[in-house]
């Protein structure tokens, strides 16, 4: 498993944890701060997964 899959699944749970924290708070900025990491958590992850998938095909 990519690093990057590793890391991308942890900014998408930190999003998720700021929008949470965020919308019980009524804190607008950090619920928006949430789905800029979320999303580029979802990024990173998928650009792990392409790496993972360059590097299964080089290996066979």
């Amino acid at each position: 498993m990519d690093k990057d899959r590793i890391a991308g699944s942890a900014k998408q749970a930190k999003g998720s944890v700021k929008i949470a924290v965020g919308n019980a708070l009524g804190d607008s900025k950090m619920v928006a701060d949430g789905k800029d990491d979320k999303a580029m958590g979802k990024v990173q992850n998928a650009i792990g997964g392409v790496k993972d998938a360059v590097r299964d095909v080089l290996e066979k």
